[in-house]
């Protein structure tokens, strides 16, 4: 395995530590820094949390880079068995000679692996730590109960611009601040009341300099892709919609019966709360919207090119499928059921749909430099998904102009959600108050 210099450079300022951050763009090679940091630290067991999509790519990686080592799939039971029966058993891990045990399981599965938080003298490694943010979390609750003797967390985002969020990834960095003082010395909010509760509203940061330098101490690194290489141009484009008379309609009354023909029974969409309104608007917006469908069309047809197209919800998906079956363009899907990218990797005509919470992470698509999105992330963690799903294409390995093409559905909520996204809002009272106001 050859690093590239900055890989090189990374590890230098970590080589002291056994504890670490490696905060770097996507692009820069973190799972190169990461794995070779592990190797150095020389732990017979690691433990190895990522998203569900990514590991095989994580399997794939140690068996072909660190081949001594026994790599297990901690999604498996069979697998799970045999890490917990070696790394719980002292004399069996001792057993192991010169060889590391990795075991690679996906978020979502750790906190119901219980067994887990008897591993001692372990190394942790997180990929994209930003997902322990919330610390209310299942995961991340059950994450920060680990006492590991070492840790690494690789994020391109670890805040994605919001302070607030990276308390959970300092305490496995060793550094043991109390919440209520890290929220006193670098983050600026009030008390509001939400219906009854009061809740911190964040209205803007402090000490962001001195907190840097304390991250720097507990061994966390940045780099940006434009210090290493130049990338190419970023080019966006929106494809503005006329808003539909079923959008309006229901826009004005929370109420819309959705006709699907003789043979089916018609759809209702009721919104009778803010977010049930919010999410038939989008959807009014998205897969039930004629004119987007067609501007999708439209699309295909204007480039024989390989597209990646982002999506929310199955339906969304169903219906472009049943276009680009139409035009008989070779397809592949990224979701939470399957992981298929034959066609984009052996077809320059295909197209790749990707769902965002299963795909917008760690994928490898730069052989493509174009991205449609159908639809916009919203909600929890909205704009960390939209950076890196435009990062996708924009990375290591890329010398064309990336193209992003957004379907917008004008003075809609998809206007709303494009603007807090570019603000690097989320789910925010502003769009509460849209979709109040509506």
């Amino acid at each position: 395995m050859k690093l590239y210099p900055h890989q090189i450079e990374a590890l230098d300022l970590i080589k002291d530590k056994n504890k670490c951050a490696i905060y770097y763009d996507m692009g820069l090679g973190k799972t190169f820094i990461g794995s070779e940091k592990m190797a150095s630290l020389k732990a017979k067991a690691n433990l190895v949390v990522c998203q569900k999509s990514k590991i095989d790519d994580w399997v794939k990686h140690f068996e072909t880079y660190y081949p001594d080592c026994f790599v297990l799939n901690l999604s498996k039971s069979s697998d799970m068995g045999a890490f917990l029966s070696i790394c719980l058993d002292d004399e069996m891990l001792a057993g192991c000679q010169n060889s590391q045990v990795i075991g690679i399981i996906n978020y979502d599965l750790i906190w119901r692996r219980k067994d887990l938080l008897g591993l001692h003298n372990f190394t942790l490694m997180l990929d994209e730590s930003s997902l322990i943010t919330n610390r209310t979390a299942k995961r991340s609750s059950f994450i920060l109960k680990f006492n590991p003797e070492n840790v690494i967390l690789l994020s391109g985002t670890p805040t994605a611009g919001k302070y607030e969020n990276l308390w959970s990834q300092l305490i496995l960095l060793g550094w043991d601040i109390p919440e209520d003082r890290y929220f006193k010395s670098y983050v600026d909010y009030e008390w509001v009341d939400r219906d009854g509760y009061w809740d911190k509203q964040i209205i803007g940061y402090k000490n962001i300099d001195h907190l840097k330098r304390r991250l720097t101490k507990f061994g966390a690194i940045f780099k940006k892709t434009a210090e290493v290489i130049d990338l190419p141009e970023q080019i966006e484009q929106i494809i503005e919609l006329e808003p539909s008379k079923d959008y309006k309609k229901f826009v004005k009354n929370h109420y819309l019966e959705i006709d699907q023909g003789p043979d089916k029974d018609p759809i209702e969409l009721l919104g009778d709360t803010v977010l049930t309104r919010i999410l038939y608007e989008r959807m009014l917006c998205g897969q039930y919207s004629l004119d987007k469908l067609e501007a999708f069309k439209d699309l295909l047809e204007s480039t024989e090119d390989r597209l990646i197209v982002f999506y929310n919800f199955n339906e969304e998906l169903n219906r472009m499928r049943n276009i680009v079956n139409e035009m008989s363009r070779p397809f592949c899907v990224v979701n939470g059921q399957v992981k298929d990218l034959y066609a984009y990797e052996h077809c320059n005509n295909s197209i790749t749909f990707v769902q965002y919470q299963a795909g917008a992470y760690g994928l490898n698509l730069q052989k493509a430099n174009h991205v449609v999105y159908f639809t916009l992330p919203l909600g929890l963690g909205s704009c960390d998904l939209w950076e890196q799903s435009k990062k996708r294409i924009h990375r290591i390995g890329q010398n064309r102009p990336c193209f992003y093409y957004y379907l917008i559905t004008k003075n809609s909520i998809e206007d709303w959600n494009l603007d807090l996204l570019r603000k690097g809002k989320e789910l925010t009272d502003d769009l509460f108050k849209h979709a109040e106001n509506q």
